[in-house]
């Protein structure tokens, strides 16, 4: 195949242009394309669309972290970087083999060869240079590092079998020697660099599952051999100041190290299960971690109001959803707007997630009896202006914050509830007095999660006829502040769809973002919970003062090129 007629052909190039890459390629030894993309003639995107459509041959984009170490294998990652061709997948028949250059002659042999020797069938499908040099990377990491430190563990191992047995000296010995703080940092790393949330390391019958959750799911990273959970796990209690010899019950840590040239702290669980212990550890990386509200999504009415809320002197500001969508988060962005050397601020957190300057956070210890309650009664005793207390648990804590509130302290908390209105209920099935809700309560924040779409790869579709009566039939019961924002959109109405690419890793999102409902009070709604009105009731009085709900703000962004509407059905309900 001749790319550089293609582009020709295509009009992309003209004949002179055309010369000087031919004679560029004979002089450097370069491939046609390598020298097409380092000058910008046009992108890989495009490029290897057009190749994969003149070759006949499938462009695949792939997902790094689906790679398994087992595919990995049968491709030494020398011949791999040579032939620019990697393993991608395997089932009972055949290996689908990605190839930059399928084209190649001395590749097609090389593979041939390859497959004879090692006694398997293949498919080819074409790759970018892009998806190849990072799949290269996960090659490097994931088989290289992580296969050399388990040949040390296996040979470790094998040698002190008889002498860790029933010798704690011994098998503490072992799991602070190079092996296993090699495989340890290897996962930390991968799940830092990855942007993962969480670990997870499970054992099973005959092997170690990894997972990392990225984005909100779990997915398989890495598989390790059985015989190396136990050491793994000693090394993470010891990191994190556990009892290595206590595997009966659950326990708690935290440690920091540098990854990449950043602190990250990592927050531990185990956990006991009938094959051995679970660990969970959650990754507490400052710079995805602690955000602005721009980078949360908040914007309009919830933002406006949440604005005016935290320059009030005193009053409660409520942050309300499920387990998992952003609530801490969202906590962190307000005290970070709100931290100022004038302001004395205390916090109380079960587990203190992040560590900020000029703020003095306390982590409570049920387990001694320092709990929220007694947390917040001493916090009342060191003169603060601005209390943040993790998470609002019982009658007890309730009645506490809407204490420390009324009391002249500006109060920020979390509580479970599904939407802004219905946390006015929640409180008072918790045993707060409704004459003490309107004088006390400022805003509520209710949010949840949804992924957003890659800006490089994000594609501009007209919406199937379902999703685009559902968004019009929200449209129509939006406020009028947000229905005038979107008419012009509504005129030719477009969503975004995930498509995929280098950059987001094929995954067609990076990171994630709010979707929020700002409850605020004002006469109306204080009349109204006086008047023991129905949630009804106050969600009609909100709606007046210009409240979106979720959906209706998801909807917005939705429209806006941020996300995608099956995201924002994923987290809302009718």
């Amino acid at each position: 195949m001749n790319i550089i007629q293609l582009l020709q052909d295509k009009r992309i190039l003209d004949a002179t242009k055309a010369k000087e890459i031919l004679a560029d390629a004979r002089s450097s030894g370069k491939k046609q394309e390598e020298i097409i993309l380092e000058q910008k003639l046009i992108d890989e995107d495009t490029l290897y669309a057009l190749k994969s459509e003149e070759l006949n041959i499938p462009l695949r984009g792939v997902d790094a972290e689906a790679l398994s170490l087992k595919v990995l294998r049968i491709i030494s990652e020398d011949s791999a970087r040579y032939y620019r061709m990697i393993p991608l997948s395997q089932n009972d028949t055949e290996v689908e083999i990605g190839m930059v250059y399928p084209e190649d002659l001395p590749t097609q042999e090389a593979l041939k060869f390859l497959a004879r020797r090692e006694g398997f069938s293949y498919r080819v499908t074409l790759i970018t240079p892009g998806t190849f040099n990072h799949l290269m990377k996960k090659y490097r990491t994931l088989k290289g590092e992580v296969g050399e430190a388990l040949q040390e563990l296996e040979d470790e191992l094998g040698e002190e079998k008889k002498a860790v047995r029933g010798k704690k000296s011994d098998f503490q010995r072992l799991v602070e020697e190079a092996p296993i703080t090699k495989l340890v940092a290897v996962i930390l790393r991968n799940a830092v660099e990855g942007e993962a949330s969480d670990i997870h390391i499970e054992p099973s019958r005959d092997k170690v599952r990894v997972r990392f959750r990225l984005l909100g799911g779990l997915y398989p990273s890495l598989v390790l051999p059985l015989k190396a959970h136990q050491s793994i796990v000693a090394r993470i209690k010891i990191l994190s100041g556990m009892k290595i010899d206590e595997t009966r019950i659950p326990q708690d840590g935290r440690f920091s190290t540098m990854v990449s040239g950043r602190s990250i702290d990592f927050r531990v669980a185990t956990f006991p299960t009938q094959l051995g212990e679970k660990v969970a550890i959650r990754v507490l990386d400052p710079t995805t971690g602690l955000k602005t509200f721009a980078d949360l999504g908040l914007e309009g009415f919830a933002y406006e109001a949440l604005k005016k809320a935290i320059k009030e002197p005193f009053g409660l500001i409520l942050v309300t959803g499920p387990t998992g969508s952003g609530k801490t988060t969202t906590l962190y962005a307000i005290l970070r707007e709100i931290n100022t050397e004038q302001a004395n601020i205390v916090s109380l957190e079960d587990p203190v997630e992040y560590y900020m300057e000029g703020i003095n956070q306390s982590q409570v210890r049920p387990e001694i009896g320092y709990d929220f309650a007694q947390g917040l009664r001493q916090i009342l005793r060191q003169d603060p202006d601005i209390i943040m207390v993790g998470e609002i648990r019982d009658e007890e804590s309730a009645n506490l914050v809407i204490h420390a509130a009324l009391t002249g302290h500006l109060v920020l908390s979390t509580l479970h509830t599904n939407s802004a209105v219905s946390t006015i209920p929640r409180l008072i099935d918790m045993g707060v007095d409704r004459y003490l809700i309107p004088s006390t309560l400022s805003v509520i924040i209710a949010q949840r999660l949804v992924r957003r779409l890659c800006d490089e790869c994000k594609e501009k579709i007209a919406p199937p006829k379902a999703i685009e009566d559902l968004i019009r039939e929200e449209a129509s019961r939006m406020p009028a502040s947000i229905k005038k924002r979107i008419a012009g959109q509504l005129e030719n109405l477009m969503v975004y769809q995930a498509k995929g690419c280098k950059s987001c890793n094929q995954a067609g999102y990076v990171g994630r973002m709010g979707i929020f409902e700002a409850l605020s009070m004002n006469q109306e709604i204080k009349a109204l919970i006086f008047e023991q009105a129905s949630e009804v009731e106050i969600g009609k009085a909100a709606f007046r003062q210009g409240m979106a709900t979720a959906r209706q703000d998801g909807i917005v962004k939705v429209l806006d090129g941020l996300t995608t509407m099956e995201e924002v059905l994923r987290v809302t309900k009718e």
